[in-house]
């Protein structure tokens, strides 16, 4: 019997640093499966990410082996505990492919909000989307249709706050661990974004700021551009300017028409997304000051 974790650990940057982490892993029989690391030499700041598993001796009852791998797995906690308290980290250490809960919002496109009702479905994603909230209609029926519960919550200058106070309800009586902003045309307050901070997940054309409003892919259609793209990012109070987490990039040129365009933003859309939400829900994700790190 075999027990996976996966280790998220940062710190600022000093020297044995690996070798410490690997030392409390292999103390407790741990085996490594990967390991990325990353020393920001601007930060001065040290990043890690280790897939590791440990197995119980074998010989002994299901039962028994259990409680010993639960033993070990309470030892690594304890001596990280230690370590992170001296050299002043960050880490978190969870069950490799372990399934994070989702709340999707959309608003009325929904190429993105369906791209990931098919992702989790098949399992692309580490992921269970647990409802999803939008302030129009139109999607209930597919979003039900995967018997996932959805909530129409419309949003309006004077109900504002109540929305948001009604979407916190919701992420805490779900148990949510990751909002995703697929598509969703509503800007959140500022006071929101903060709440949210480091566990909200929004997506942008790659237009702005140059082309901003309605009808940015038709904009960029009369100004002859020769990319399309995205950027999938952590939700901030700057508006669309949160740390960037991926970002797609498809070539296009002068026979693309506006819909063609919009097409290609889609496509980009979906996939930055899907990739920013699936790296971090797999734990691959640091913030690292106005920028993240993906330990990929």
């Amino acid at each position: 019997m075999t027990r996976e974790l996966v280790l998220t650990f940062d710190s600022p940057e000093r020297p044995g640093l690996v070798h410490a982490v690997t030392g409390v892993l292999a103390a407790e029989g741990g085996d490594i499966v990967e390991l990325k690391q990353f020393d920001d030499p601007h930060t001065e700041h040290f990043f890690l990410r280790v897939h590791f598993r440990i197995g119980g001796s074998g010989d002994t009852e299901a039962d028994a082996e259990a409680a010993e791998l639960s033993t070990r797995e309470q030892a690594i906690r304890a001596a990280l505990e230690d370590l992170a308290a001296e050299v002043s980290a960050r880490w978190e250490l969870t069950a490799h492919g372990q399934r994070r809960r989702l709340l999707v919002m959309a608003s009325k496109s929904g190429h993105c909000l369906n791209d990931l009702l098919y992702r989790t479905r098949v399992g692309e994603l580490p992921a269970d989307i647990a409802m999803v909230v939008s302030n129009h209609p139109d999607h209930r029926q597919v979003v039900e249709w995967h018997g996932i519960p959805y909530f129409h919550v419309p949003v309006t200058p004077e109900t504002k706050p109540e929305a948001e106070a009604k979407l916190l309800e919701l992420i805490d009586r779900f148990d949510v661990d990751l909002v995703v902003l697929a598509r969703y045309m509503q800007v959140l307050s500022d006071d929101l974004s903060r709440q949210l901070s480091g566990r909200a997940i929004n997506i942008h054309h790659s237009f702005l700021p140059s082309f901003k409003g309605a009808k940015p892919y038709h904009q960029a259609f009369e100004r002859g551009v020769k990319t399309v793209g995205a950027t999938a990012h952590y939700v901030n109070d700057e508006l669309d300017e949160g740390p960037i987490i991926s970002q797609r990039v498809v070539d296009v040129d002068h026979t693309f028409g506006p819909e063609d365009l919009v097409a290609a933003g889609r496509d980009s859309e979906c996939k930055a997304l899907s990739e920013a939400v699936r790296w971090h829900c797999e734990g691959r994700v640091f913030l690292n000051g106005v920028k993240t790190v993906v330990l990929r």
